[in-house]
């Protein structure tokens, strides 16, 4: 079955950064887009940044642009998200997902993990 397995999440100071991955298992990784996603404590779930099967089409949600970096490793069947110039705005949940296409265009998911929890604070 499909199985998506965060890790890298942690505490940061402001201004710092983290790297987090995404173990994938359970179907043809390198034919998927995928996701992140994140939920700030209290708060509903934020699409964060996709990338297409292939790698290309990297896409940002606003808050995050010019500060996070998505990639992928298909020979790995792993996606990292790296995070610079963090904010304590940035706390929250973090988790992958799996998207239905191959596109990174289609922000649409079927599968996600349970997550990384990733708080920046001082």
């Amino acid at each position: 079955q499909v199985q998506l397995v965060e890790s890298g999440g942690g505490l940061a100071q402001p201004g710092g950064s983290l790297t987090l991955a995404c173990q994938a298992s359970g179907f043809t990784f390198s034919s998927y887009a995928m996701s992140w996603a994140r939920q700030p404590p209290g708060k509903g779930l934020e699409w964060v940044s996709s990338i297409g099967s292939d790698g290309s089409d990297p896409d940002y949600a606003d808050s995050v642009k010019g500060r996070f970096t998505i990639f992928r490793d298909n020979a790995k069947n792993t996606i990292y998200l790296q995070m610079n110039s963090l904010k304590p705005e940035d706390t929250a949940l973090y988790n992958c997902q799996k998207g239905t296409t191959a596109s990174g265009h289609v922000k649409e998911y079927d599968y996600w993990g349970q997550g990384t929890p990733v708080t920046v604070s001082s």
